[in-house]
């Protein structure tokens, strides 16, 4: 018989999260200084998107933990809104790609320590913040410095000089890898940072004067805008000489030279037109594509720092800037999306059942290996009350104990990528996403998580890219000319029934163009390596090589896919990813060292279940294992001989 305590538990209300969500918001517009701020709350990580910051939706058992790192991606995507200009950020940015990140990661910690000093409570949430942020990273187990980037060690130590702060705990093992270079490269350059914060465009060169001290200043370029900054400081520290060189200028101007006075003073216009657009912001850099290239935790940038891969050197963008990272939500209205989802459906009913079947299959070697296991005969663990009458029978044995084994896959998260080009249309796209439908249900019952993403161009034949180069009087050899577009469809922490419908997008016409395979292989790596879990596994669904018209038009015939073999080889040669692919009729064998071609769509089903099946095996997971502690030794023996 039930009691009052249980019926008001049954009949209890989940708890009301909008007074928490209204506090959050209302926060992040005073700090930002934004009355009309948008704050929204998703089920993915928060990022800050443009002007619009996005939170993590409050889960029915938010913790006290989770709501501090809420608050303190909030606390810090607002003070980059209020106290950051991206014109400036642009005018002083280095051009090599190391460089740009140091500089973007100083730039941040600069923002965030504006918080720090004048409010305790920001301090407080920021620290919550930074301590998950790299406990998620995962750098613990980095043996040498190349295994943690340098952007994010030089921002913790001036983020310390800065505040005051200690490094968070889970960062202080890969910051110590780092600290001695750094504060005896860069030890002085810091110390000079601790001065006007709030005056952006000083600190931005006290940033290039640290980069240089870290042996990148060939990666900063510009060195005009160096020149420059040395010549405001000869004429402050000189304002007679100054005087006297403006009026003879004066006197020329005025004298038989005329015409070359007239060409000077054009000059002059010119050069001045082109200050005023910089400092105004009025320049080739796109404000959104800065924001988004620079901010922590945003969709475009979240993965970058946990990505150590070798960049190829003969490979290049054109220009970032019309890229698009977008979950399918805002792609297609909830509406449209039910609507492609029951079509999808309808599609493929008669192929439910084998895929079905073959989805069962998997469940069951995945469940068998699920069931308890115990290791008997042990000096400690539980007492084996199985074995108590051995001590009835012979009171001189000693007790016996057992232990449960570890389940090995538990610890695991699973990314499929799919090819979303034209040549996917039709049987090919209607067949992948019903199988990553199947899987991510299956896996996410045997305690599995499942990111599945898509990757394709917003245009035909270069889009806004082409446009851009087309107006830049065509330089030769521009790399990749078009506009990516990388979709979320189900993320790895969201459950499946919430992204069902998303799958339905691959069915919108219009959706498939064309796929550049290398970058879209990195976002989805990079994205994978800022994941906790233990094994990471991706797999790749293509049916040919990567293949953009407006970008090979332009470069050499391989251009596209030379890039993607490096990223290839890079990933299975240095990343713990485990990394396999499936071709539809396509021989994919030629590019991964894992993989398998189908000739027909309708083999995809099998071949998906059959190579997880494989890689949850025992012998798949030894597998796994010894390449973790290859790479580790390789990386040891790289430390050793330095």
């Amino acid at each position: 018989m039930a009691g009052p305590g249980d019926n008001q538990k049954k009949g209890s209300k989940p708890p009301d999260f909008e007074p928490l969500k209204q506090a959050l918001a209302n926060c992040a517009r005073a700090i930002a200084q934004k009355g009309d701020l948008e704050v929204v709350f998703t089920n993915d990580r928060p990022v800050l998107v443009g002007d619009q910051i996005k939170l993590t939706d409050p889960g029915r058992k938010f913790s006290k933990a989770q709501l501090a790192v809420t608050r303190g991606a909030s606390d810090s995507m607002a003070l980059r809104l209020a106290c950051h200009d991206k014109a400036v950020h642009a005018r002083y940015a280095p051009e090599g790609q190391a460089a740009r990140a140091v500089y973007d990661s100083v730039e941040q910690a600069r923002c965030e320590a504006i918080g720090a000093r004048d409010m305790s409570g920001v301090k407080s949430n920021l620290s919550a913040m930074l301590e998950d942020k790299y406990s998620r990273a995962n750098y613990q187990n980095a043996i040498e410095r190349s295994d943690a980037p340098i952007e994010e060690a030089v921002a913790m130590v001036v983020r310390e000089k800065l505040t005051g702060m200690p490094v968070p705990d889970s960062a202080k093992h890969f910051v110590d890898l780092w600290r001695g270079f750094i504060e005896d490269k860069a030890g002085k350059a810091i110390d000079a940072l601790d001065g006007d914060l709030a005056n952006q465009a000083e600190f931005a060169k006290s940033i290039r004067h640290l980069i240089a001290s870290l042996e990148m200043a060939d990666d900063l370029g510009d060195e005009d805008l160096d020149q420059e900054d040395e010549n405001s400081e000869d004429q402050e520290q000189n304002p007679q000489d100054n005087e006297d060189d403006a009026q003879r200028e004066n006197e020329e101007a005025t004298g038989e030279n005329e015409g070359e006075s007239e060409e000077t003073e054009e000059s002059a216009e010119s050069e001045q037109g082109e200050m005023e657009a910089v400092e105004t912001g009025e320049d080739d850099f796109d404000d959104d594509d800065l924001d988004d290239n620079e901010t922590p935790g945003e969709a475009e940038r979240p993965e970058l720092p946990f990505s150590q891969l070798p960049p190829d050197a003969d490979y290049k963008v054109f220009t970032s800037e019309f890229d698009e990272i977008i979950t399918a939500e805002e792609l297609c209205d909830e509406a449209e999306l039910d609507r492609l989802r029951a079509f999808l459906d309808k599609q493929l009913a008669h192929l439910q059942g084998v895929v079905g079947r073959l989805a069962n299959r998997l469940q069951r070697r995945l469940m068998a290996q699920q069931n308890r296991g115990w290791d008997f005969d042990l000096e400690e663990g539980y007492l084996d009350t199985a074995r108590l009458p051995r001590i009835i029978i012979d009171p001189m044995t000693p007790l016996s104990f057992k232990m449960e084994r570890e389940t090995v896959f538990r610890d695991t998260v699973v990314t499929l990528l799919i090819d979303n080009s034209g040549s996917m249309r039709g049987r090919p796209i209607t067949v992948a996403a019903t199988c990553a439908d199947i899987l991510a249900r299956t896996l996410e019952r045997c305690g599995v998580k499942v990111e599945i993403l898509g990757f394709t161009t917003k245009a035909w034949k270069g889009g806004q890219s082409r446009e851009k180069w087309l107006k830049a009087d065509k330089p030769p050899q521009p790399g990749r000319l078009n506009d990516l577009r990388h979709i979320i469809y189900k993320s790895a922490d969201a459950p499946w029934r919430r992204a069902r419908s998303n799958l339905g997008l691959m069915m919108r016409e219009g959706l498939l163009k064309e796929n550049i395979d290398g970058e879209a292989l990195l976002w989805a790596h990079q994205r994978m390596m800022g994941r906790p879990e233990k094994r990471r596994i991706l797999m790749m669904i293509s049916d040919g090589a990567p293949v953009d018209d407006s970008t090979l038009s332009v470069n050499p015939g391989n251009y596209l896919e030379r890039h993607l073999r490096h990223v290839i080889n890079d990933i299975e040669s240095f990343s713990p990813i485990e990394l396999l692919a499936i071709g539809i009729g396509h021989d994919v064998t030629r590019y991964y060292k894992r993989a398998v071609t189908i000739v027909d769509a309708e083999e995809l089903a099998g071949a998906m279940t059959e190579q997880l099946a494989s890689l949850f095996a025992e012998e798949g997971w030894q597998e796994a294992q010894s390449r973790q502690r290859g790479l580790k030794q390789s990386g040891a023996l790289k430390a050793a001989r330095r």
